[in-house]
């Protein structure tokens, strides 16, 4: 079953989309590193998420913040608690690779391409079950994700023509002129 966005690119001929639906991996991991990479350049994007495999740089935990230790790789995005959330990664790499493709496919520059828009969502949870002391069971549920990105060529901005805007004249510049308040 397809899934629908949960928003369509202001700018469809110059987007690319992706997405993954009941992916079996930690929402919350794949959460944080989610919103780390929204913004980033495609090319950045993919060399950050290398990075984090090889632990040179670490996902920082804002939202979802109270079991991570600290580390001092945090401080590069203002934080102290981050992690290296290997399987989120993974896959996220496989939606980034999926987008490209999309988007060499409607003939975009994929040196330009940033993400637009990345989203994940809680998807339903799966159940196993775990047998305990005294002949009882408690459940063992994981709790996928469904993500879903898409990336926009970046145009080059085009400044706004400067008006000639008559300066309104302040309270003290009307008492030093010898007016009234």
């Amino acid at each position: 079953m397809v899934k629908k966005f949960s928003r369509l690119p202001s700018n469809p001929d110059k987007s690319a989309k992706a997405q993954g639906n009941y992916l079996r991996v930690h929402f919350k991991n794949t959460h944080e590193t989610a919103a780390v990479i929204k913004g980033m350049k495609l090319v950045r994007a993919k060399q950050f998420l290398n990075n984090v495999l090889d632990h040179k740089e670490a996902v920082p935990f804002r939202t979802f913040k109270d079991g991570p230790g600290r580390t001092a790789q945090a401080k590069n995005h203002q934080t102290t608690q981050a992690r290296w959330p290997k399987k989120s990664v993974e896959f996220l790499q496989k939606i980034l690779q999926n987008a490209e493709a999309n988007a060499e496919a409607k003939g975009l520059d994929a040196s330009k391409l940033v993400i637009n828009h990345i989203q994940v969502q809680r998807a339903p949870h799966q159940r196993r079950r775990t047998y305990r002391a005294h002949g009882r069971i408690n459940p063992y549920m994981s709790s996928p994700s469904h993500v879903e990105l898409f990336v926009t060529e970046k145009t080059q901005a085009v400044a706004a023509p400067k008006a000639d805007k008559k300066k309104k004249s302040s309270a003290a510049d009307r008492l030093s002129n010898g007016g009234t308040a």
